[in-house]
């Protein structure tokens, strides 16, 4: 098993983007290409266990004690299915994962055998909030759904969020969320 710099995804997906679609403002200017001083957005790469990708994450949800062996077979599951992209924004002044958020896409048979996106795991470390990552990262994802050929894209969050999600267009469905735990 070797941790290193191979993409989850084709990182040309994220380069063609575009920007000129995105409904929110960025004040200074940001986008894909150019997310801030110091900074890089790209695919995660299994080097990322190593760059505090856990770290992150966890200031969303609990994690669990992954080995690097778990992510690796996790890392080459998503890969070889094609339907996971995982972003992660690195500051490579101290080569650390700042921000990460993940696109999940789902194939139905409904809509004509169309494909849903699914927004999950948005987060922005702590010592980065105010720097207008997690816009950024919500708006790549949403961008990037609409020319996967997604129908829709959807995501979860708690209500004090919904203003937030708002500035890309997402609406409050009527549906309701439910859940079925089987594990914390």
């Amino acid at each position: 098993m070797l941790l290193d710099e191979t993409p989850l995804f084709d990182p040309a997906l994220l380069q063609e983007l575009d920007w000129s679609k995105n409904t929110v403002n960025f004040s200074p200017h940001i986008s894909p290409s150019r997310p801030g001083d110091g900074l890089v957005l790209r695919p995660l790469c299994t080097a990322d266990y190593n760059r505090g990708f856990f770290k992150v994450l966890s200031q969303l949800t609990q994690t669990g004690d992954v080995t690097a062996e778990q992510f690796f077979r996790k890392f080459e599951h998503m890969k070889t299915t094609g339907d996971y992209f995982v972003v992660v924004v690195e500051d490579i002044n101290v080569g650390q994962i700042v921000a990460t958020a993940t696109l999940i896409i789902e194939h139905k048979f409904i809509h004509s055998c169309a494909k849903r996106g699914r927004v999950e795991e948005v987060v922005v470390s702590d010592e980065c909030r105010g720097k207008q990552l997690g816009k950024l990262l919500v708006s790549a994802l949403t961008l990037l759904s609409d020319k996967l050929d997604c129908y829709k894209i959807t995501l979860e969050c708690a209500s004090k969020n919904v203003p937030f999600y708002q500035k890309f267009g997402y609406s409050a469905s009527e549906e309701t969320y439910m859940q079925c735990r089987f594990h914390d």
